[in-house]
């Protein structure tokens, strides 16, 4: 697939179907994981102008920094800590729509208002976390979790 996305504006879900096939092309036949991690990441950012988009590795009993677009992050951070380690340790998505309101929220930058975490499963396993952060507060939704996980399926079936 050429590298170049057809941004669309509409609906938050009319933007996610449209960029869905965009991201599958771009992930089709490429195996490195970094480097769709990277793809996917910069679909996102451009479609949406989200504050931070990026993945988070499992290390042990840490998250590592991934590939990510946006301004720098936090390198490591620790199991149940933060809105990441906390995702990862319940093994579910969360929505924050104020991260100041956030019990331990760990700000990497403090533009960042709102937030929303998916664990990325393999084999029933937790190999990371997709972060997506907005400068506004109450940013995300139902339609963002739902669509962002069709993301990581496309991901995780590479």
């Amino acid at each position: 697939m050429a590298e170049d996305l057809a941004i669309i504006k509409g609906s938050k879900e009319e933007q996610y179907l449209s960029l869905l096939p965009q991201i599958k092309g771009l992930l089709t036949g490429e195996n490195n994981q970094v480097a769709n991690m990277g793809n996917i990441c910069a679909a996102l950012k451009e479609q949406f102008d989200f504050f931070w988009v990026g993945f988070y590795l499992v290390e042990g009993d840490q998250l590592v920094l991934g590939p990510f677009q946006g301004p720098v992050a936090c390198t490591r951070i620790a199991y149940e800590r933060g809105v990441c380690g906390t995702a990862w340790a319940n093994k579910q998505t969360l929505i924050v729509d104020d991260v100041d309101q956030f019990p331990g929220h760990i700000a990497c930058n403090t533009q960042s208002r709102s937030e929303i975490v998916l664990p990325i499963f393999k084999n029933e396993t937790c190999i990371g976390i997709l972060d997506v952060d907005s400068s506004s507060k109450a940013a995300f939704d139902q339609t963002d979790a739902t669509y962002l996980q069709k993301i990581i399926n496309l991901y995780v079936n590479t």
